[in-house]
């Protein structure tokens, strides 16, 4: 689908890359942006429309479903990512915050969305996923776990939509420069480059993009004996 003249909804659009893909909607056309963030005031960039929404709030969801009803493209991308593996003493209810977020979230913003989509002519659906949707370590275990639900989610989205013609776009990435990755030191792409890859690949009409060097051989190690995940 082309940004220009798309109505797109961004969740977590304050900061980090949910601020970058409302930029560049923007710079790209789209005649609205409604940039979603669960304190509207913290959002001061010109030319959107800000909207409160705590995604893994069903009234908020739902609330903000009837007021976007011109909605043509999802933007999935409000997320946590807090450090720690499935070993450590507080990681039954990290796991649970996680999943409400990155999961959870993006599920209720779908089933919400999804006949907005196609009263709207099938439009777009973009998941903020990550090069952790499939690999998984003690820094980042948890979090990888809720990405790699969220891919699992995207590839059944990807599905359930095709009948109306919603294309489902999954975004993978390794670490972007953010305020989610200030303690991590490695390397890291901008926002900038990452959101213009995915709008490239969003208008390319594909399915999945991997935005980096390094997503793209941790995919191709998948299927590598052994493969990368081991």
């Amino acid at each position: 689908m082309e940004l220009k003249n798309a109505v797109v909804l961004i969740t977590g659009a304050n900061r980090g890359l949910g601020l970058a893909f409302a930029r560049e909607a923007v710079a790209r056309g789209a005649r609205k942006v409604y940039a979603a963030a669960r304190d509207p005031s913290s959002i001061t960039l010109a030319g959107v429309e800000p909207v409160r929404l705590d995604v893994t709030n069903a009234d908020d969801v739902a609330a903000v479903a009837a007021l976007a009803k011109d909605a043509t493209l999802i933007i999935n991308n409000a997320g946590i990512a807090a450090p720690g593996g499935f070993l450590a003493p507080d990681s039954v209810e990290s796991a649970r915050r996680h999943l409400d977020t990155n999961l959870f979230g993006p599920l209720l913003i779908a089933r919400a969305f999804a006949p907005v989509l196609a009263a709207n002519g099938g439009g777009a659906v973009l998941n903020v996923l990550s090069i952790a949707s499939w690999i998984n370590g003690p820094l980042l275990g948890v979090y990888a776990m809720s990405k790699s639900a969220a891919w699992a989610l995207t590839n059944g989205l990807r599905r359930e939509l095709a009948p109306q013609k919603t294309q489902v776009l999954g975004l993978h990435m390794g670490f972007v420069d953010t305020d989610l990755t200030k303690g991590i030191d490695a390397p890291k792409s901008t926002p900038e480059a990452i959101v213009r890859q995915a709008f490239d690949a969003l208008e390319a009409g594909e399915e999945e993009v991997l935005a980096d060097e390094q997503t793209r051989q941790v995919k191709q190690g998948l299927s590598a004996s052994p493969a990368v995940y081991l």
